[in-house]
């Protein structure tokens, strides 16, 4: 890990203790993991390791100018239709999909390229699949899981006329009516 210090020099930390390094760094495998240590802790690793060279080789593909319009056009209309979401009871649908195609959940999960896992998780509704494996189960089985998301109409707000008596105004109402027999009684 590079770090600088105060005067602006490079000065390397051991991944493992952490101290500066002093000296040259060692570049160990400890437990699987590639680590610069110092030379108190490289003792800990099985191998060295040489850091890989970096690739400086920039290429730039130049596409015509139409070609980038319609890619952002693409983009563009891909971006309007963000506003979708998965229906209710998703993994009762795809059960019920997959059990009528005749596939078990291994052989859908090969079709559609993902683990039997996951084709369990959404059967089971412990996960919601992303629009890309939605699209992916749809297509696999002939069924709809997208649907546009709408928002809930908030109904208006209640006005003073329409609106009934609240169990406050009530206890409200009965603690005047007790005060003011009260009242009554102490004057006769």
């Amino acid at each position: 890990m590079k770090e600088y210090n105060i005067t602006g020099v490079i000065a390397l930390q051991c991944d493992v203790c952490g101290r500066e390094i002093v000296g040259k760094p060692h570049r160990v495998i400890i437990e699987g993991a590639k680590l610069t240590t110092c030379a108190q802790c490289a003792k800990l690793g099985s191998a060295e390791w040489k850091p890989e060279p970096k690739n400086l080789n920039l290429s730039f593909k130049m596409e015509p100018l139409h070609r980038l319009r319609l890619k952002t056009a693409k983009r563009k209309s891909r971006d309007l239709r963000e506003d979708i979401t998965v229906i209710e009871n998703f993994g009762l649908i795809v059960r019920k999909a997959r059990q009528r195609a005749g596939l078990s959940q291994e052989d859908l999960g090969r079709k559609i390229g993902e683990k039997v896992s996951v084709i369990r998780k959404i059967e089971g509704e412990k996960i919601i699949p992303h629009k890309r494996l939605a699209r992916k189960l749809e297509h696999a089985l002939g069924v709809k899981l997208l649907v546009p998301l709408v928002e809930p109409e908030v109904p208006a707000p209640f006005s003073q006329t329409n609106r009934g008596v609240t169990l406050g105004e009530i206890a409200h109402l009965k603690d005047s009516r007790r005060r003011q027999l009260q009242n009554e009684g102490n004057n006769s």
